[in-house]
């Protein structure tokens, strides 16, 4: 009895422990966030009517015939064919949010103009003209279902329903003094080209969400390579999310090295959207997107400078030597006279980058070696410290990328080797103090305004754009433009 319950709390307990594993990795967190409000996609179906217009006029109407039988003139038949469509105008369209399911386009008042030809015939007597036929007040009415691909980590998107009405059909006959013979069975002829249209117009919804729609969907970047070291990973780690306000995509947003990807050892924070829907697309960055690119360029060793005399101007008025660094540290310009010296700066740890409303504030630690330079061009080390550095980061976004600026606020030095006696650790600060803002802190921004490029579908760009600092993210908003 004791060992039967004891198997029965053990299976409990492992059904617990999954559930709890399983409820972890379906809350975790994205690094990147893209929100969709009404009003972007209420620009996105303006953009989509002018293809979805060109769709539906390529709709080919099959040729119609019948026949008549007529009081005192007997039997005969007609036909009408070569129908073309040659304006379907949609004036009037919305895109509706409907929470938890996908999207509903509303399309009213719109029209059609066709013509074509007919001719009608009764025993050897045949007469023939040209028509033209007007439909008026066609409201089309399609449910959008989206969700995501698992495997591609791209949005998925299909047409669950469609429906359509036409309020009135009108044919105009002419060409021929026997037109009226035709008009006779307008009625017929209108409501059998009304059934046409009415079903064809759904089966150009359904084609244009599943050959046009959803292909551009699969074309989307989910990684994008930044250089020959990083790329960035946009998969989806969840299906959209739709409330009646917005629809938002979250997305894995993170740095990967190309050459040896693998899972940074810590996990995005949550990101509290303001409640502002002004502009058309907004985009969360959490401080996880940026750190794990400042894991993945300092683990791939690039994180490093060597600084030299010829790479400071002559403006500057010091030179990178022992007797420059004699002012401060008498006993390196006695050991090493009249040489050059080069600094090795490289980031010892991965810098981490911290947002809040106030702003962002990294916090890089550097290991700064000094070397004398010998008349063999061999190096000989000097002295090694660790500075702990505190700076503010500003980050801009110019249309579709985004840099940044460094701004050094303090910093700590740490001698942790020397190689020179005595060697006062204060004159160290001074000369760090000196050289990092005014050496190598240039340098760092002239790579941080490179940036990178936002992966944006092809021909869209962004505009009236807005950076704010929140807790754990930068937001950025903007409206769109689509060439």
């Amino acid at each position: 009895m004791a060992r039967g319950l004891d198997n029965v709390l053990r299976q409990a307990l492992l059904v617990v422990l999954a559930a709890v594993g399983t409820a972890m990795i379906t809350a975790t967190n994205p690094g990147a966030v893209a929100r969709i409000s009404q009003k972007g996609l209420d620009y996105a179906c303006q953009q989509g009517m002018a293809v979805l217009q060109k769709e539906l006029e390529r709709i080919k109407i099959p040729d119609y015939a019948a026949k008549f039988k007529i009081k005192h003139l007997g039997k005969g038949h007609y036909n009408f064919y070569s129908m073309d469509i040659y304006d379907f105008r949609l004036p009037s369209s919305k895109i509706i949010l409907v929470p938890t399911v996908g999207l509903k386009l509303s399309i009213n008042n719109s029209s059609v103009r066709m013509s074509g030809k007919w001719k009608a015939q009764k025993s050897i007597v045949q007469t023939s003209g040209n028509f033209d036929l007007n439909i008026d007040g066609v409201s089309i009415f399609a449910d959008l279902k989206l969700g995501s691909d698992p495997v591609l980590g791209k949005p998925t998107i299909t047409c669950s329903g469609c429906d359509n009405t036409i309020n009135s059909v009108r044919v105009h006959i002419s060409g021929s003094k026997l037109g009226w013979l035709i008009q006779l069975f307008h009625k017929r002829i209108e409501s059998s080209i009304r059934d046409i249209v009415n079903k064809e117009i759904c089966k150009v919804m359904n084609n244009s969400v599943s050959s046009i729609l959803q292909p551009y969907f699969q074309k989307l970047p989910v990684k994008s390579k930044i250089d020959g070291v990083a790329g960035i990973d946009f998969r989806l780690v969840k299906p959209p999310i739709i409330t009646t306000e917005y629809l938002e995509i979250q997305l894995k947003g993170e740095f990967f090295r190309i050459s040896n990807p693998y899972p940074p050892p810590y996990t995005p924070p949550a990101m509290e959207f303001p409640a502002v829907h002004n502009r058309m697309l907004y985009v969360g960055l959490s401080e996880y997107f940026f750190n794990t690119a400042g894991l993945v360029y300092q683990e791939a060793g690039i994180l490093k400078l060597m600084l030299k005399d010829k790479m400071i101007p002559k403006e500057f008025g010091f030179r990178l030597t022992t007797t420059f660094f004699g002012t401060f540290l008498p006993q390196v310009a006695k050991s090493f006279p009249d040489m050059f010296i080069n600094l090795a700066i490289s980031v010892s740890a991965p810098p981490h980058v911290s947002m809040q409303p106030s702003g962002l504030v990294l916090t890089p630690i550097l290991d700064v070696e000094a070397f004398a330079v010998l008349p063999n061009t061999s190096l000989a080390p000097l002295f090694l410290i660790s500075t702990s550095a505190k700076a503010s980061l500003e980050i801009s976004a110019t249309c579709n990328r985004l840099s940044g600026k460094l701004k050094l606020e303090g910093l700590l030095l740490e001698l942790r080797h020397s190689n020179i006696y005595p060697l006062p650790v204060e004159s160290l600060q001074a000369i760090m103090d000196y050289v990092m803002p005014t050496l190598v802190l240039p340098k760092i921004n002239q790579r941080l305004q490179k940036g990178f490029r936002l992966p944006m579908p092809d021909r869209v760009h962004l505009y009236n754009l807005m950076l704010q600092s929140q807790h754990n993210f930068l937001l950025f908003s903007a409206d769109v433009h689509h060439d």
